[in-house]
């Protein structure tokens, strides 16, 4: 509850790939709590060599301070993915202004990023050999990306796409799962769990068969 005169504290918007409308969000975030001027013109840290007064100092403690918290806003903005992507972080303004950079290009150059990611997405294939929790992260890797651009992205694509893609060793797994659960309200999480068990579970099944194979042989 909320007493007469206080503020809920406004949520941090995330970055959802839409540039334009998360900075528009974000500058209103940073304006409302007067720490704008953190990104716009920026903090400039002092040179070390620099002779300063205590006041100078204080002053300056200040600052950087201040560009911390912002910084710490911006982390929790912009999802990992993202945040790899951006070499320099010494400075809240050097991310925003990285931000910029990647995001506020070009509609035609969006388009043309996404229209890539979209090919390679489709063209995914779980590799013969290759464990479950690395193809799904060569699934998400492509699927954040495509996010990024403004790529409408629900865990039910995600799911179809690796459902359909598997090696044949998992066709009896997919049509198991297929069965048994509801696609349209499968987690991505919870598919990677499944598999797992499910492939567990053919291996121990193999390995027993195998045990009882060699027992009968050697009765003979």
């Amino acid at each position: 509850m909320t007493t007469e005169g206080s503020f809920i504290q406004p949520a941090i918007p995330r970055f959802d790939g839409h540039y334009d409308h998360w900075s528009m969000l974000m500058e209103n975030l940073l304006r409302s709590k007067e720490f704008w001027g953190l990104v716009e013109p920026g903090y400039i840290e002092p040179a070390s060599e620099s002779v300063q007064t205590d006041a100078q100092r204080k002053k300056n403690d200040e600052m950087k301070l201040k560009d911390l918290k912002v910084k710490n806003y911006l982390f929790q903005a912009i999802n990992r993915t993202v945040l790899d992507t951006i070499l320099k972080k010494d400075t809240a303004k050097d991310i925003w202004d990285s931000m910029k950079k990647k995001f506020k290009g070009n509609a035609r150059v969006k388009r043309s990023h996404l229209q890539a990611l979209r090919r390679e997405f489709e063209t995914l294939e779980m590799r013969t050999g290759e464990k479950v929790t690395e193809y799904f992260f060569r699934v998400m890797t492509v699927a954040n990306k495509m996010q990024i651009y403004g790529e409408d992205m629900q865990d039910v694509k995600v799911v179809e796409k690796i459902l359909r893609s598997l090696t044949e060793k998992f066709n009896y797994v997919v049509c198991s799962i297929e069965e048994s659960k509801d696609i349209d309200a499968l987690t991505v999480d919870e598919l990677q769990s499944s598999l797992i068990v499910h492939k567990q579970k053919f291996q121990r099944r193999n390995g027993e068969e195998q045990a009882l194979k060699v027992t009968s042989e050697e009765k003979f």
